[in-house]
């Protein structure tokens, strides 16, 4: 439980970002695969953005925890899927 937490709170600076590109993404064009893409590419970016720079740090903590980056980067990734099936499968409905 503990981890699930520490991995949570990893991915709350992403949220806000999350939710802007996913407004972006339901307003140009709301198809799931493309989507699902765009957030694995957005990912990979945050996964290089954190190691190759300064918070590099971060990643040391969640390592200390058992949580490799590969674990801690799919976990995300996998729950931004699922914010952003609803958000997308939400918008449909209200378009």
């Amino acid at each position: 439980m503990y981890r699930f937490l520490a991995i949570l709170a990893f991915y709350k600076p992403f949220v806000v970002w999350s939710f802007v590109v996913n407004a972006i993404i339901g307003f140009i064009n709301p198809v799931l695969i493309p989507a699902i893409v765009t957030k694995l590419f957005l990912t990979v970016f945050a996964w290089y953005y954190v190691s190759e720079t300064p918070n590099r740090r971060k990643l040391t903590f969640y390592k200390n925890m058992g949580i490799s980056p590969f674990k801690l980067f799919t976990f995300v990734f996998i729950l931004d899927c699922i914010i952003t099936i609803i958000f997308l499968l939400v918008f449909r409905e209200f378009t």
